[in-house]
């Protein structure tokens, strides 16, 4: 290898390096924050909790690859341009296009482990991290519980002042409110000296067992001089056991997409597996919903006109007014009504089927978007190099000053337009092909435009004049609030 080779190698890896660790950094710190409700004040210890972060950051990397790619080529070429090596480089001969080769390279390689990442370290960390969120409900279940306060648990908000054992699993002086099936009253209150958590790993139940204590319940008074005594019944207990759902207390606060559905857990096969069973469902369903709508319409379908729904009394009235003359006008009543209401409930039947079929299509929609994205993610590395190098190259300015706002500009873009597709195509209203790589698709032009720009030693995409209009702006009206204060 080249001495310029290992030198532009160099300057492009520690410059990506050091931006994937700074954005990396940020990003998990956001996970942080996202997940707070769930970390503080629930005992964990620090091996809990880097683990859960350690699971959880590998999502993070189909964000901050890209963008460091992106900003580390932005600022690794604008720097060569802004030094004048470019200019050495050409005066010896040397062009873009042999400069960016052996970059070319590396951003291969990079394409390949970030599709490896992708495929076979995200669904695994993905599947550990969701585990072990509801591992640290079900088997510690006094983590779900902090002590000193009022934690609300489904129908039941507690109070602990002490919790000690190996799992914090001994509660003393346990308060209890118990909500009324209303949700806005505590008529029941229930205290302990102390008490017990007992749950299993297979189990949402979670067993409290309360030791020596008492059960007040308010009575619901009469009139309103019995009112005024404030009735309550009180009973003593020696042990009481409250079974506790935990199943909707580990939904709350979390996003259920990503709970329920695992598609993010499966590499490519298991996908296409997954995909193909889906498909072949929907297929069966589709047919035997076909074959219960023919069955239950019978004579209907063989009818030239099918009335509208406005009209569906009037229709049915004249084009059976000759079989039912017969009857008594009550009997008449009857059978209108009858029909009327089987062909109602055919049409409901249908409704539900048709948005039955629409929510599995958006399963299968869901499982080709993350088939897609591990396509997208190595193909994101090219694209963002190609735009980057090149737009460096013409901006002629390194550091982290004007590289960051192109690099924060350009990535906004191109992920705002990927959310768009993901979610056009979660509701179907595109194909999942286009739904998962529309960014891409979108920002490919630009790329060969900048590309062929830099390439072809043109200087006409220049930023500077605008970049002196801003400038000029921003004295002239500082200058102006000068004066109006003097």
């Amino acid at each position: 290898m080249k001495l310029l080779d290992r030198y532009i190698l160099k300057s492009f890896i520690s410059t990506l390096l050091t931006v994937f660790a700074i954005l990396y950094f940020i990003f998990i710190l956001q996970g942080v924050w996202l997940f707070i409700s769930e970390l503080a004040g629930k005992d964990l210890d620090l091996i809990v909790i880097v683990q859960f972060l350690l699971f959880y950051s590998p999502k993070m990397v189909p964000l901050v690859l890209p963008l460091s790619v992106l900003l580390a080529s932005i600022m690794t070429f604008g720097s060569f341009a802004e030094n004048y090596e470019f200019a050495a480089m050409k005066a010896s001969g040397i062009s873009l296009q042999r400069a960016m080769r052996p970059l070319s390279i590396f951003i291969f390689i990079l394409a390949g482990v970030s599709f490896w990442f992708a495929n076979d370290v995200i669904p695994k960390a993905e599947y550990r991290f969701l585990n072990l969120r509801k591992e640290i409900i079900q088997t510690k279940p006094a983590m779900a519980i902090a002590a000193g306060q009022f934690n609300d648990l489904g129908q039941v908000n507690i109070k602990v002042d002490n919790k000690t054992g190996d799992k914090g699993q001994y509660l003393d002086n346990v308060t209890m409110h118990v909500k009324s099936s209303s949700g806005y009253e505590n008529k029941t209150v229930i205290r302990s000296v102390n008490g017990e958590l007992e749950t299993e790993e297979t189990s949402n139940i979670l067993k409290l067992h309360l030791f020596d204590g008492n059960y007040y319940d308010d009575v619901v008074a009469k009139n309103y001089e019995e009112q005024k005594k404030e009735p309550f019944i009180k009973t003593s207990f020696e042990k009481y056991t409250m079974n506790i759902d935990l199943s909707s207390f580990q939904d709350e606060g979390k996003d259920e997409d990503k709970i329920t559905n695992t598609y993010g857990m499966l590499n490519i096969k298991e996908l296409n597996y997954t995909i193909d069973s889906l498909q072949r469902s929907m297929n069966v369903e589709k047919a035997s919903n076909t074959d219960n709508l023919t069955l239950r319409l019978g004579n209907l379908l063989s009818m030239e006109r099918q009335p509208s729904s406005n009209d569906t009394i009037a229709k049915i009235e004249i084009a059976d007014a000759d079989l039912i003359k017969d009857f008594s006008y009550d009997n008449q009543s009857r059978i209108l009504q009858s029909a009327i209401d089987y062909t109602n409930n055919i049409s409901f039947n249908t409704e539900s089927n048709d948005l039955s079929i629409l929510n599995q299509v958006k399963k299968i929609n869901d499982h080709w978007l993350a088939l897609y994205e591990k396509f997208v993610i190595a193909f994101s590395c090219f694209l963002m190099f190609y735009i980057g190098a090149p737009l460096g190259a013409i901006i002629r300015k390194g550091g982290i000053g004007l590289p960051i706002v192109f690099a924060v500009g350009i990535f906004i873009t191109y992920h705002f337009i990927n959310t768009f597709g993901r979610k056009m195509a979660q509701e179907d209203g595109i194909i999942p092909f286009f739904g998962g790589w529309i960014g891409s698709l979108v920002l490919t032009p630009l790329a060969i435009y900048l590309t062929y720009k830099a390439t072809r030693d043109n200087g006409d995409v220049s930023f500077s004049l605008s970049l002196d209009t801003f400038k000029d702006l921003f004295v002239a009206l500082k200058s102006k609030r000068q004066q109006k204060k003097k």
